[in-house]
């Protein structure tokens, strides 16, 4: 089997693809570390929307991607970024997924974590705010789900200072039912969040999202840190208090943060493992045994993959996500919800095929060169 792809240069380079995939058994949750993957939607091809539309959504094939993450002993991330959240799913489509997902982790023993956010508003006043992120609180809550607060545009908009974050975090902590996973998203991966925690300066803002957790460590299971920035997030999971997990969103340097130093170690909720997903899990099971070498040789070849899948402009990191998603038999087409599966270049997603095809993620590899030579063709690259 060979392929020809296109380079960054123009050019057509031959590839030739493995002819089995990395050998990975399905298993039971981790004992080492909690780990989420925050997962995809798979859209509805066949609806007659635009981009600016509200989503259509492949129900079934959309949890049928979640019980495959589950079926590796994962945790699933919902309704997070990775799901599109603020770019092609609103609210309404958000609040369907959540409540859906919820229930098909009951129905399977699957954990899960829902983002909790206030897209609903493009702006307001802070008591708006507040109101959009208490709606969806309550939502996610009567699904049975666990929280995830996630960083709000509107509040980023709004806010005029490090007080008005303490305000509507500490309000959001002394309701919540039981303790949430705060979300720190970098500018990065969405430049409406520049300035977050109510300062630019990282060092300030960590300070005051510090206090914030520190004035309700009862409520805060853990937090997400999505800043690329290893020896930021190893200082500040230093700094949290006793009980208080710190959960790598470092889509860069994961496989160092999860395996940790003799101070400690971050767990996991993190978009580069939805392709990653049997992979990831058969490093931590691992890790679960002690052999920290095992969980690095596994995991530290994949770093090439997500660092392409999250260059710059990090926040298209989806479109390759769901292209290998495809490849990898989980879904009949390479369509996305809003139309984003147009975001990335066909050398950006040759270059992602054949480093996923050299780590033996795809189950049926000869499926996945067929896809991507289909792909290929619709460029006007013919093999």
């Amino acid at each position: 089997m060979t392929i020809r792809l296109p380079a960054a240069d123009g050019t057509l380079r031959t590839y030739e693809p493995r002819t089995e995939p990395l050998a990975v058994t399905p298993g039971a949750p981790f004992t080492s570390r909690t780990v989420f993957s925050a997962a995809h939607v798979v859209a509805d091809p066949y609806a007659d929307v635009s981009p600016d539309a509200p989503a259509a959504v492949d129900w079934e094939a959309t949890l049928a991607f979640r019980r495959h993450l589950w079926s590796h002993g994962l945790g699933v991330a919902e309704a997070m970024d990775t799901a599109q959240r603020g770019m092609g799913l609103d609210w309404a489509g958000a609040a369907e997924l959540i409540r859906r997902s919820a229930a098909e982790a009951r129905a399977v023993g699957g954990r899960i974590a829902c983002g909790v956010g206030t897209d609903q508003l493009t702006g307001g006043t802070l008591a708006e705010i507040r109101a959009a992120y208490e709606e969806q609180l309550a939502v996610v809550e009567e699904a049975g789900a666990q929280a995830v607060l996630m960083a709000s545009r509107a509040l980023a908009a709004t806010a005029t200072g490090p007080e008005d974050y303490r305000e509507i975090y500490g309000r959001l902590l002394r309701q919540a039912a039981e303790p949430v996973i705060l979300h720190w998203l970098g500018p990065m991966f969405d430049p409406a969040l520049e300035g977050y925690w109510g300062s630019a300066d990282l060092d300030a803002a960590t300070d005051t999202f510090l206090e914030v957790i520190a004035a309700h460590p009862d409520k805060v299971d853990g937090v997400k840190i999505s800043l690329l920035d290893a020896q930021r997030e190893v200082d500040l999971r230093r700094r949290l208090p006793q009980g208080v997990r710190c959960y790598t969103g470092d889509d860069f340097h994961y496989p160092e943060l999860i395996a940790g130093d003799d101070q400690g170690f971050s767990h996991a909720l993190l978009g580069i493992f939805d392709p990653l997903g049997p992979l990831a899990a058969e490093a931590v099971r691992a890790l679960d045994t002690g052999d920290v070498q095992g969980f690095r040789e596994l995991l530290d070849p994949t770093v090439e993959l997500s660092r392409h899948l999250f260059q710059a402009p990090t926040r298209f990191y989806k479109t390759g996500v769901v292209l290998l998603a495809w490849l990898a038999g989980h879904q009949e087409h390479f369509a996305m919800v809003g139309g984003l599966q147009s975001a990335r270049s066909l050398p950006h997603l040759a270059r992602a095929y054949a480093l996923a095809d050299g780590l033996g993620l795809f189950p049926d590899p000869e499926l996945a060169e067929e896809r991507m030579k289909n792909l290929l063709s619709v460029y006007g690259v013919n093999q």
